[in-house]
């Protein structure tokens, strides 16, 4: 008798389910999942529930009410992060998926009540997680841009001898580039094209948001205002080439810890067959003494 009531509570709520997604015009989850993964930088697979809980945010977000310059600062962080998301949609997805972990209150409070705060933990956790992932996203993306400037730097450089198209050598350079540094050089050099260089060099500098970036930008405009730069480059590709040694042996300082089990297990295999061989040394002159 349970079991038919826990059947015909699911059906039910399966079939509101499916009259309410029919009066709200919902669309199907695959037309969503492709609509999500369209234009993807990373090219993942959305999963259905994802593409169920953004159709829902994005209802949501309607009636969300952000501070202005609050909105302005967030949409321009989710434009430069790739995330294809209004700031309204992006705050309401972050607040349905902590309140999708309150939800599991309800069984817990019959079931194990003490587990309760550990979930309210949990669920501010995860909002945190998520409304900050444009800003982690960014910043990984900053960081790959400026490990390519040092190249970028020296290569503009070599280029301002024989030339002094900003824009044929940023063209010629993201072929080479990284995933990022290519796709804002695509943005821009289309951006260039369509509007003034200096104008579209500036809007670079502002997605980014990168001091070592704003250098560069500074340094190009000048070489468009028909300045002689070829000092200025080599000067910014010496600092660059230490800000890159510099990063090179903070990062090499962070490997020692890690090896240091490996270091052991290799200084007590030494030492076992250093051990090994004096005993078998020791047995070989007690055999011949007996």
């Amino acid at each position: 008798m349970i079991f038919l009531l826990f059947l015909f509570g699911a059906f039910l709520a399966f079939g509101i389910f499916m009259v309410f997604a029919d009066v709200l015009k919902l669309p199907y989850l695959k037309t969503s999942k492709a609509v999500m993964d369209t234009g993807r930088e990373d090219k993942k697979i959305s999963r259905t529930i994802d593409a169920l809980m953004i159709d829902i945010a994005s209802r949501l977000g309607k009636f969300m009410r952000i501070d202005k310059y609050k909105r302005s600062r967030l949409e321009k962080t989710l434009c430069s992060a790739g995330i294809k998301m209004t700031p309204e949609t992006f705050s309401a997805y972050a607040l349905l998926k902590s309140f999708g972990i309150c939800l599991l209150i309800i069984p817990c409070s019959f079931i194990f009540p003490l587990a309760i705060p550990l979930i309210v933990i949990l669920a501010v956790a995860v909002y945190f997680k998520e409304t900050g992932k444009a800003d982690e996203a960014m910043r990984e993306k900053r960081g790959a841009i400026e490990k390519e400037l040092p190249r970028f730097v020296a290569t503009v450089e070599q280029e301002l001898k024989t030339s002094r198209d900003i824009l044929s050598i940023m063209e010629n350079y993201k072929k080479h580039a990284g995933v990022h540094f290519s796709y804002e050089l695509d943005v821009t050099c289309a951006d260039m094209r369509s509007s003034s260089y200096e104008a579209a060099l500036t809007r670079f500098e502002a997605r980014i948001g990168s001091s070592q970036l704003s250098d560069v930008v500074r340094g190009l405009v000048s070489v468009i205002r028909g300045d002689d730069s070829a000092v200025y480059f080599k000067m910014l590709a010496h600092d660059f080439k230490l800000i890159e040694l510099q990063r090179l042996k903070a990062e090499a300082q962070k490997i020692p810890p890690k090896i240091r089990v490996f270091s052991f297990g290799m200084l007590m295999l030494f030492l076992m067959t250093y051990f090994v061989v004096m005993g078998m040394q020791l047995l070989d002159s007690l055999g011949s003494m007996i």
